[in-house]
Order: C-alpha cells, then structure tokens, then sequence
C-alpha cells in the first residue's frame, strides 16, 4: 500500500486562547498608554503638530575692545548721541541666585529694575514674598529697584483653574507697574523671565544703536541645571521692545525676528532641592509631576547630576530627527567660558552653577 502524503495544515489558535490573551493583554495595553501618555502624545507629535514658522536671524556682531559705532554700523544701524533708557521687566518667583547675577550682569545698563511678585503661585498655593523678604540682598541695585506685589488667587480644595490665566494675569499687571516705574515711549524694554539672562554687550547695543526693529526675540544659549547642561539656542521667548502705547507685556510670540545669541537661558537652576519641588509645583507646567514621587529629593538629585528630565517626558520636537537626536541625557560641558562674568567672578558662591557642581544640599 503506498504510504499516503503529508498533509500540512495550519491551525488556528482556539478562540479561548485568544480572548485569555485579549484578557490580559488589553488592560495592560490601556495601562500602558495611561501611565506613558505624554511620552507617547510627544513621541508622535511630529505626525499631528506644525512647527510655527520660522524665525528671520538676524546676526549678531560684538568682540571686545570695537567700538560701538563699528558695531551699530556692522548691524545696518546708527549710532545713537545718547543711550537709550533700559527698563527691565520681570515677574519673579523664588529665583533668588539668578535674580542676583540678572542683576549684576545688567546694572550698568538699566535704568530701573521692575519687578512684580505675588503671595500665590500660578497654581494657587500661598507662597512667601520672596523678593520682598531678600530685598537686603540686592541693595547694590537698591536706587533702581521699582517693586510691585500681585494679589494672589488661593485655588480651592479640587478646582482645576488654567494657570496660565493667572499667569497671563501677573503680565497683564506688569503693564501698570512699568506705567508707574516712569517707563516713556522710546526706551528700551526688556520682556523675559528671570532665568532669561540678556548678555550685557546686547543691551548696550540695543540702547545705544538707532534702527534696531521695535520688537525683536533674543535667541539665548539654554541651560538646565547648571551651566554644565548647554541645551540648544532653542530659547526665544525673552523681548525687547521700543515702548510705545501700544506695547503689552508677553511672554510669547511676538515678531518674526530674532538676534542670534543674546544671552543665557538657565532653566531650573537653583541652589537647593526644596527649590526645584517649589518649582515642579508651582509654575504653569505643574500638571507635568504625575507622580507624588517625582518630588523625592533623592530622585531629583540623581537626575540633575545625569542631565535627565525631572518629569520623565520627551523633548518637544517638530520632527522626528529633532527628537531621537535630543532624545537621552545632557552631554555635560566642562567649558565655563562665554557664561555670565559675574558668575565667574563669584565662582565658590555659585559653584553648584559650574562643571562638577551638580551635587545640592535639601535647603
């Protein structure tokens, strides 16, 4: 008899077996997508989301020891006969070591420091009048200084207020107090968040020069915990502008045009751990600890000295190469050059600014 051919067949898994899998697998699968929404929603942002469109950079021209008029020239603009007036503006928080080097850096510059605090965070939480209570600190700037207190919003037990409408309350606020610190049409105004440093040369430039634009973006070298994590040049929020009645104190897109390499951005660079929690709670990105133990010390302190993200979330990128080649840790940097020079000059006060200080004490 001859033997019969093999016959192959393909079995299809028992429907048993596949809802077992769907069983364990979907919940996992939704948990997943839960606890990982925000990575995942910035992983394939590039797929839903458009880049704004792009800035117009202008150069930026300055070495030391060339003269003023050489360099307005060298820009296409003029020399003034004299300086403008600077009025910086900003809304403070806790930054208390880079108000100082803000300020020292800018002193010679600016004709009155303006700053608006507020006894409530962008979140709600009551909080200390820090300025107010470290205004002895600052009494080098003592004659500039024009200060202003915000009231507050204590947010209720479960309410879910935007903060960035109380945000967007303090620069509204910030309007009046320039108005009654004396700023007049024609000076130079200078928008930014503390932590947003314009070098001292680019606002001497800025006041000394005619035809510069009347609203321009300052691209500014960003940090992050120190100046040993350079970033990108990917800051430009911070302003200047030739005030007029009709300038409004923002803290976002405004113009098309930006001065390449302005200054420093420093974003979360404080002195103590207890600092970077007020931080993580309390500015209008709060939403982003989503655990109670991202506030650890421990686990803040690991991520500083390896240049990791405090909220475990991916870079905000327009592209896909964007995002895998920022994807991962800071390449530390053991350059301290082209930094604030008072940072330098006071280099053992701010050493948790600088290579191998990325160690903090709790505070």
């Amino acid at each position: 008899m001859a033997p019969r051919p093999l016959r192959l067949t393909s079995r299809r898994p028992p429907r048993k077996l596949l809802f077992i899998l769907l069983l364990i697998l979907g919940p996992i699968c939704i948990i997943g997508v839960f606890t990982y929404r925000q990575k995942i929603s910035y992983f394939f942002r590039p797929i839903w989301d458009r880049p704004p469109p792009p800035f117009q950079h202008l150069p930026h021209y300055y070495a030391e020891n060339v003269s003023m008029d050489y360099l307005c020239r060298l820009h296409g603009w003029s020399l003034r006969s004299e300086p403008r007036r600077v009025f910086d503006g900003i809304i403070f928080s806790n930054e208390l070591d880079m108000l100082e080097i803000r300020w020292k850096e800018l002193h010679p510059y600016v004709t009155k420091f303006v700053i608006l605090e507020a006894n409530t965070t962008f979140t709600g939480i009551p909080k200390p009048l820090y300025f107010a209570e470290n205004r002895d600190r600052y009494a080098f700037a003592e004659n500039k200084i024009f200060h202003g207190i915000f009231p507050g919003r204590i947010a209720s037990y479960g309410s879910h207020e935007d903060p960035f409408k109380l945000e967007a309350e303090h620069r509204i606020a910030m309007n009046g107090l320039l108005r009654r610190a004396g700023i007049s049409v024609g000076d130079l105004l200078i928008m930014s968040d503390t932590d947003e440093i314009p070098s001292p040369h680019t606002v001497k430039l800025l006041q000394w020069c005619d035809g510069v634009p009347p609203v321009l973006h300052l691209e500014l070298r960003h940090y992050m915990y120190s100046f040993e994590f350079p970033v990108d040049y990917s800051s430009w929020r911070a302003t200047t502008h030739i005030y007029s009645q009709w300038t409004q104190y923002r803290h976002s897109r405004q113009t098309d045009v930006i001065l390449s390499d302005a200054g420093w951005h420093c974003s979360f660079c404080f002195r103590y751990l207890k600092e970077f929690v007020f931080k993580m709670t309390a500015y209008s990105h709060a939403d982003r600890v989503r655990h109670r133990d991202f506030l650890k010390y421990s686990r803040i302190q690991n991520l500083i000295c390896r240049g990791d993200d405090l909220f475990d979330m991916l870079p905000e990128e327009y592209s896909f190469k964007d995002l895998i080649k920022k994807m991962g840790s800071i390449p530390r940097s053991a350059s301290a050059v082209h930094i604030p020079a008072y940072l330098i000059e006071n280099a053992e006060k701010f050493k948790f600014l600088l290579p191998g200080g990325c160690v903090r004490s709790p505070g």
